[in-house]
């Protein structure tokens, strides 16, 4: 895998845009209940004016990466909130960078906080996430694991169609009923 091909951006986007959808008050797939809608920003814009939206981001990527692994985490895989530690260091890396511009990315989390529906793909599209042909790939996808998981087919490559199944694959499942996609990885 040529993890330098991931688009880092791209997959904050997606990694937003999953975590507040997957929120109590929307699909509810893990505990956390408004942390990037208008709530979560009054509260923590108090303490961090500037970065506060990228506070509210790490902390529901923690709890929904730990339900995922609670839900379904076997050895050898990725997933949206647990990618190869290749990726998740240059990420951690960029966050930096994205905290001394957290001011370019005030509209993407205005938008975020705005979301009112639980359906993940329409989110997806109306961020601009996902494509027809990325819908036409997820359908390809089937439940497995007594309906916990939604394997991609083929080993984690990093391609952005890959990212995108990771992302689009939440909406397998259904409000309250979390299913976790996730890919083998190739590297063991």
């Amino acid at each position: 895998m040529d993890d330098q091909t991931i688009d880092l951006e791209r997959l904050l986007k997606l990694r937003v845009v999953v975590g507040r959808v997957g929120e109590m008050d929307l699909a509810q797939w893990w505990n956390t209940k408004g942390q990037l809608g208008p709530l979560g920003a009054a509260v923590l814009s108090r303490g961090m004016p500037r970065t506060h939206y990228f506070a509210q981001a790490r902390s529901v990527f923690a709890v929904a990466g730990q339900r995922c692994d609670q839900i379904f985490n076997p050895p050898k895989s990725v997933t949206l909130w647990r990618l190869p530690d290749s990726v998740e260091e240059r990420f951690d890396a960029r966050w930096e960078h994205w905290l001394d511009n957290a001011k370019d990315w005030n509209a993407l989390f205005e938008q975020v906080a705005a979301i009112k529906s639980p359906d993940l793909l329409a989110t997806l599209r109306s961020f601009d996430l996902i494509s027809d042909e990325d819908i036409a790939a997820l359908a390809e996808l089937h439940l497995s694991t007594g309906a916990r998981a939604v394997p991609l087919l083929g080993v984690f490559a990093g391609s952005e169609l890959e990212l995108t199944l990771l992302a689009a694959g939440f909406s397998r499942g259904s409000s309250g009923s979390l299913v976790v996609p996730y890919a083998r990885r190739g590297d063991e």
